[in-house]
């Protein structure tokens, strides 16, 4: 797996991934669609030219194929700390070592390059799936924000706080490295 920088070009191959599994119909998380796609990238753009986020398409690489995508985001340098989300996988990337990768790739680079405090992992209350894979990441739930965010569908969504500090990001780099060593053969 790695992580490439987001672009524009890259809208046909995340249909492509959001087909497989129709993720565009999730309910916990936003993935876009045909018509929403040019959008869904041009928002991670602006926020990165704002120097507030990150965003990047997750490749696997056996296939060179994109098969979802992640971000950092509300990077505060002052603070030390960013929340990484936006992070959905086609369906047939799903439970497998790419996730797990993926976030071991971003953890290194928040804590180790930028030197963070904390970073932050933020998930609808109803996704239990991301928040099982949160917490076996090594991170702490913190608390649920109450009415947090208004979905497109309109539903009133309540999320779920976790975060990993500097303090805990040792023992977190162990276990994830772990984990991918016993996925591979």
């Amino acid at each position: 797996m790695r992580l490439e920088p987001l672009t524009q070009a890259h809208a046909e191959p995340l249909i492509d991934a959001a087909s497989d599994g129709e993720l565009w119909h999730s309910t916990v998380t936003i993935v876009p669609a045909r018509d929403t796609v040019a959008d869904y990238i041009q928002a991670a753009l602006d926020g990165q030219a704002q120097g507030r986020e990150l965003p990047f398409v997750t490749i696997r690489k056996s296939s060179n194929q994109i098969v979802g995508t992640t971000r950092f985001y509300e990077i505060r340098p002052h603070d030390r700390a960013a929340a990484i989300g936006y992070t959905w996988l086609a369906a047939s990337a799903q439970r497998t070592a790419i996730n797990t990768e993926s976030k071991l790739l971003l953890l290194a680079h928040a804590f180790e390059h930028w030197r963070c405090n904390r970073v932050e992992l933020i998930r609808d209350v109803l996704n239990q799936q991301s928040r099982a894979a949160i917490l076996r990441l090594g991170a702490k739930q913190e608390g649920i924000l109450r009415k947090h965010l208004i979905l497109p569908s309109g539903r009133v969504r309540d999320s779920v706080v976790f975060s990993i500090i500097d303090d805990e990001w040792p023992e977190v780099k162990a276990r994830l490295m772990v984990k991918l060593a016993e996925t591979r053969p």
